[in-house]
């Protein structure tokens, strides 16, 4: 069985969505961040990044969720979350969520994680003043040229469309407005709506609680 490791209102949720919407038998371990769960020596054994999400599988851990739902999506090729039998569009899908992981995301956490990049007080604080236009520059690219509709790759469901959802999510924190972006509004709602998205939410809120 999949044992997912993850924390509430992390990046975690777009494989949690998406071992949802593949039908997968999994577990879940739940990290408390706010008592450094993520640093102990017992994760640290499991995922020495300190991060999540982290899929122990039978062949061993991954990590980094571009490479997490692609192993979702190969693994459970009959829930169709991913174009397999076309290389090119497979490929598509791969640039599509390495830009959420390593530009949308890396922008959104110089709000919350500075620290990572700088130890002055006022080098931290100007990387929290330009958030609102990093993460909002990124979406205007998103929805102006990546975001084919209704869905990320046009009219096929795909493990982007958990990711994008997730990170979607972040933008009022962040100080965007998603009404700015049409596109991406009408696909927050859309993704809302499906009975996987509704059963994730519920986990992690449950174990939240």
């Amino acid at each position: 069985m999949l044992t997912l490791y993850y924390a509430p209102n992390t990046c975690a949720l777009a494989s949690l969505i998406s071992l949802e919407e593949a039908g997968a038998r999994y577990e879940t371990v739940r990290l408390n961040f706010a008592d450094g769960e993520q640093r102990k020596p017992d994760y640290l054994a499991v995922n020495p990044k300190g991060r999540v999400p982290t899929l122990a599988t039978e062949r061993g851990i991954l990590t980094e969720t571009p490479a997490i739902l692609a192993f979702i999506a190969q693994s459970y090729p009959a829930a169709r979350l991913a174009p397999l039998e076309d290389v090119f569009a497979f490929a598509q899908v791969q640039a599509f969520n390495s830009y959420l992981c390593s530009t949308v995301h890396v922008a959104h956490a110089h709000r919350l994680r500075g620290s990572r990049w700088a130890d002055d007080e006022a080098a931290i604080e100007a990387m929290k003043r330009k958030v609102p236009q990093s993460v909002g520059d990124c979406f205007d690219l998103i929805e102006r040229e990546m975001f084919a509709g209704p869905w990320v790759t046009g009219n096929e469901y795909s493990v982007c469309d958990p990711y994008l959802f997730t990170i979607a999510r972040w933008l009022e924190g962040d100080g965007v407005d998603i009404a700015r972006f049409p596109k991406v509004h009408a696909h927050h709602r859309r993704m809302e709506a499906r009975p996987a998205v509704q059963r994730a939410l519920s986990q992690q809120q449950m174990a939240a609680a």
